[in-house]
């Protein structure tokens, strides 16, 4: 669709300002609004932030074949690129696991919830946060560099993923097959299912409240939140699923699916 590039740059560019506004407002206002200096607020920004690291890490190589059919890149700035796109989709899973945390406290031990979740502490799981995806990502970026590429050196994205980059190695590349999905299941899977039995017992305790007005208010609470979860962990699992096991699904549905979940902010 060469000739329709400059076309399809002009939605793609709305979204790409859209995004740098609406998140650039929202960490601004947390920011300098004491009123919204709370945890959630915190975990907010947190995920707000992410999704500007995704979209400012993906989005300019993007515009580049877009605009300038600019089609190469470094070795180094696409192994940079792969690294902060992987590293950046574990942060997000972690910062909704913290945000299902606020509520999980609020709601079952409300009486605690400011001494549980001190401005420490929610520093201390954001620093967790990100250290945990750094280190889990690393193995097999550090591969990436080691392994000869002597295939076609034409990736299906306008960004590296290393799920691509990967079919493009002439070697044996059993542990970056393999590791990936190791990390799936063991992290984005598990904060999946500690959010998913965390907003069973929210749901329990909010079931028990006498009011109905009190309980339709916080079930509004979480109703947002419950959303951005599936969007987010739907998305993600599809993506990974679909490049490890589909390789029989037309080219468009791997290239729709990455444009869906790196393109456009869960927050």
């Amino acid at each position: 669709m060469e000739k329709a590039h400059h076309w399809i740059s002009i939605p793609l560019l709305l979204v790409y300002i859209s995004i740098l506004l609406d998140n650039g407002t929202l960490i601004f206002l947390i920011r300098n609004d004491h009123n919204l200096h709370e945890p959630m607020y915190y975990f907010l920004a947190m995920l707000a932030a992410t999704d500007l690291g995704v979209t400012l890490t993906t989005m300019p190589t993007v515009l580049g074949v877009l605009w300038f059919n600019h089609r190469e890149i470094s070795h180094g700035a696409c192994f940079s690129q792969t690294y902060f796109i992987h590293i950046l989709s574990i942060v997000e899973s972690g910062v909704l696991l913290a945000m299902a945390y606020d509520p999980f406290i609020a709601f079952r031990n409300p009486l605690r919830y400011t001494s549980i979740l001190t401005n420490i502490r929610v520093m201390k799981i954001g620093i967790g946060v990100l250290t945990r995806a750094g280190l889990s990502i690393m193995p097999i970026i550090i591969w990436l560099h080691w392994f000869p590429y002597c295939q076609s050196h034409v990736l299906s994205h306008a960004f590296c993923l290393h799920q691509d980059v990967i079919k493009l190695a002439c070697a044996d590349i059993t542990f970056n097959l393999l590791y990936p999905v190791i990390v799936v299941f063991a992290m984005v899977l598990l904060d999946f299912l500690i959010i998913f039995f965390s907003y069973i017992l929210i749901l329990k305790t909010v079931m028990g409240i006498a009011s109905g007005e009190e309980r339709a208010k916080a079930l509004n609470t979480c109703v947002s939140h419950i959303c951005c979860i599936l969007v987010f962990y739907v998305t993600v699992v599809r993506l990974a699923f679909i490049h490890r096991f589909g390789k029989h699904a037309p080219h468009v549905v791997h290239i729709t699916m990455g444009y869906i979940y790196f393109l456009f902010p869960h927050s």
